[in-house]
């Protein structure tokens, strides 16, 4: 019993215990909720205070914002405002110069009715006169008739034959020696203004030009710009755009391509490789990138150094780049913006010889062959590029016409087309201008003739404009109009494959029916 007493008092005791540590857990964590509650109503105020800033804060920036569009509305209200005030004065100015051309035009209007009347007084005094004469003439010839024993009509027909006899005579011996002199004349004084312009003129014999052979230190370097498995050529072609040929010849490699720009930078990088020693395809992409910027600065710099060389003023951008572009281009390894600096000059030279505007032939005479530049990307004959180009750019008309008209494409609207037509034929043809041999364009314009008459149903076949062109005379006979269209395409196809020119070269096939009898 004693045990049972004890055991029954321990849990009893670990009861009051276990109930005191609850009681006091429970007191722990209603302190601690109280204190939480305190902290979530203290941070719960803070984050209205917050909320509440933050508010204020994008109000007032609200209307900041609204201010500023307020004010920027009111000044664009006030710009335009200005805008309509400026338009309704520039309207009624032209409201005022129309009311002035009104009173001008019933002045005008008055002054011709009072002319009007005038003549009709004059008109009717010439008709009684007209009557009087007539009447005189009737009498006089009625006469003349009596006298001479001859009819009005026969006297007339005797009359006019005999002043047409003696007036041919003495017209043709006039009309032949004025002829004579003025072709005397002016054979004499062209002659004496083409000498004095070309004896002004002092250049190198030979025009610097371009070449698209490079020459290697070495065999083993055309290995290394070949590259593995061709890696380093195609990345050269493909980031240049051009023909990398390699042939047989030991240490030489060739640039083929249309576009001279292209070919240049092509040209360089190649040098720049060699030079540099790494040859891959990431440092050929880099050098190609960083030869075409210098290419670019080149090719304004060129520009800028034209038009300050001649002193030209108000000429467009477009114009001062494609003066760059044409130090690359060569015709006839002659280079094209040396040949049109030469132009340039004796069409001043000649222009002051004859006491024209020397500005308008020197402009001409610089931009003749600007379409040059564009011939890669555009095509069509290089004159007509040139003066749509020039056109554009605002330059004037005389000298668009000039440029369009300088290989007689289109016909001369003023004096200056000769004049470019003129100086353009001195500078190709001066000694040492251009290296193609005579019998080397002999036999470019043979080739060409060759070509046009291996073709059925060719009659005949001339070679115009040193090779430009190319006009063929087919049998009306054999060829329809659609057949001689046909040829024309054809031909113009076989040229592109079998031969290398520059610019381009137009073909003519001309068809016509003649009727020809003999009276006997």
């Amino acid at each position: 019993m004693i045990e049972l007493s004890s055991i029954l008092g321990l849990i009893s005791f670990f009861g009051i215990a276990l109930a005191a540590a609850m009681l006091f857990y429970v007191k722990q964590r209603e302190a601690k909720a109280s204190i939480l509650a305190e902290k979530a109503t203290a941070e719960i105020e803070l984050i209205k205070q917050r909320a509440e800033t933050e508010r204020r804060e994008a109000a007032f920036k609200l209307k900041d914002e609204l201010y500023k569009r307020r004010k920027e509305f009111e000044f664009e209200l006030k710009r335009d405002r200005m805008d309509v005030q400026r338009l309704q004065d520039k309207i009624n100015g032209k409201y005022e110069e129309l009311e002035k051309r009104e009173l001008g035009l019933d002045e005008l209007r008055y002054e011709l009715q009072h002319k009007e009347r005038d003549l009709s007084r004059l008109s009717d005094a010439a008709r009684a006169n007209e009557i009087k004469l007539k009447t005189l003439y009737d009498t006089l010839s009625a006469k003349l008739e009596n006298v001479s024993g001859m009819s009005r009509e026969e006297a007339k027909r005797h009359l006019y034959e005999t002043l047409e006899a003696e007036v041919k005579l003495s017209s043709e011996k006039w009309v032949q020696k004025v002829d004579e002199e003025a072709k005397h004349t002016a054979k004499d004084k062209a002659i004496q203004t083409v000498v004095t312009a070309m004896q002004r003129y002092v250049a190198d014999q030979v025009s610097p030009h371009s070449s698209g052979t490079i020459h290697l230190p070495n065999d083993e370097m055309k290995g290394r710009i070949i590259g593995k498995e061709g890696r380093n050529i195609k990345a050269l072609e493909m980031a240049t755009g051009m023909e990398i040929v390699i042939g047989d010849q030991p240490e030489i490699i060739t640039i083929s391509g249309f576009n001279p720009i292209r070919r240049e930078v092509a040209l360089r990088a190649i040098h720049k490789l060699i030079n540099d020693g790494r040859i891959n395809p990431s440092k050929i992409e880099e050098t190609v990138e960083q030869c075409e910027k210098e290419i670019e600065e080149s090719i304004q710099e060129y520009g800028r150094q034209t038009v300050l060389e001649f002193n030209l003023q108000r000429v467009a951008p477009e114009i001062v780049t494609l003066l760059g572009k044409l130090q690359f281009r060569t015709s006839y390894s002659q280079n094209v913006l040396t040949h049109s600096k030469e132009v340039a000059i004796f069409a001043r030279m000649i222009a002051e010889e004859l006491g024209l505007d020397p500005q308008i032939a020197l402009r001409a005479g610089l931009l003749h062959d600007i379409g040059k530049a564009v011939t890669a990307e555009v095509e069509g004959p290089h004159a007509k590029i040139g003066a749509d180009i020039a056109k554009e750019c605002g330059e004037d008309p005389r000298v668009v016409n000039a440029i369009a008209a300088h290989h007689e494409e289109v016909p001369y609207s003023s004096v200056y087309g000769p004049i470019v037509v003129i100086a353009d034929t001195i500078s190709a043809s001066r000694p040492g201008a251009r290296r193609e041999t005579y019998s080397a364009y002999v036999k470019r314009l043979e080739q060409l003739e060759e070509i046009g008459e291996s073709f059925e149903g060719v009659k005949k076949v001339y070679a115009l404009q040193a090779g430009r062109e190319l006009r063929i005379i087919v049998e009306e006979d054999s060829l329809d109009d659609d057949r001689s269209v046909l040829l024309a395409r054809e031909i113009a196809k076989r040229i592109e494959t079998e031969m290398n020119f520059p610019g381009q070269i137009k073909v003519s096939v001309i068809r016509e029916k003649r009727a020809i009898e003999y009276a006997r």
